[in-house]
Parts: structure tokens; sequence; C-alpha cells
């Protein structure tokens, strides 16, 4: 079982960066798949930004050229650097690590809030 430990939430104002980590009990790149998601109030849960263990990542459009998902193998983390924060942003950012392709093992972390306001 991966367990992930998130942190870097927080309250910042429209335009402003928050960075996002999540650090992993094993090596990361034995995972398939890390991911960020996030669900907002009264909205489904989406997938934000992901990076697979070949390093390739992908990004849903509304964040695309604003966050970007890395990762320190040393460390076995992954973050998500958000920049110019929108207040459509706010919500519950969850890391995801799936073990495998077809999602079989799936694994989540605490959740951490973000919340974006003037």
């Amino acid at each position: 079982q991966v367990q992930l430990v998130e942190s870097g939430g927080g309250l910042v104002q429209p335009g402003e960066s928050l960075r996002l980590s999540c650090a992993a009990s094993e090596n990361i790149l034995s995972i398939y798949r890390m991911g960020w998601y996030r669900q907002a109030p009264g909205k489904q849960r989406e997938l934000v930004a992901l990076i697979k263990s070949t390093g390739s990542t992908d990004y849903v459009d509304s964040v695309k050229g604003r966050f970007t998902i890395s990762r320190d193998k040393a460390k076995n983390t992954v973050y998500l650097q958000m920049n110019s924060l929108k207040l459509e942003d706010t919500a519950v950012y969850s890391c995801n690590a799936r073990r495998d392709a077809a999602g079989l093992y799936n694994y989540w972390g605490q959740g951490t809030q973000v919340t974006v306001s003037s």
C-alpha cells in the first residue's frame, strides 16, 4: 500500500502562486502514474495533472500554462506548482498514486485545501 502525505495548501489571492507537495512512501518510479485531483464544492472530482513513471505529463485544459507537475525522485515526492491562480481553482486538492495501468490499485492522500479569494 502506498501512503501519500500532501502539504502546501492555503489561502491566496488571485494571481498568486502555491506549490503542493505529495510525499510517497515508496519509490515513485515504480508507480505507473502519480496525479493531482481536485474537487470543488458541488462539483465532480477532476484530474488536474499527472506524471507517469516515464516522466510524461498531462494537464486538464483549464490549468495548462499555469500549473506544472514535477517530481523529485530522490525524495519520492511529486509537486504541483500552481501559478496565476484563479478563483475557480479553489478546491480540495488530492494526490493519487495509480500503481498499475488498469487502475486496480489506487491510493489517495488526505487532501489539502486551496482557496483563492480576493
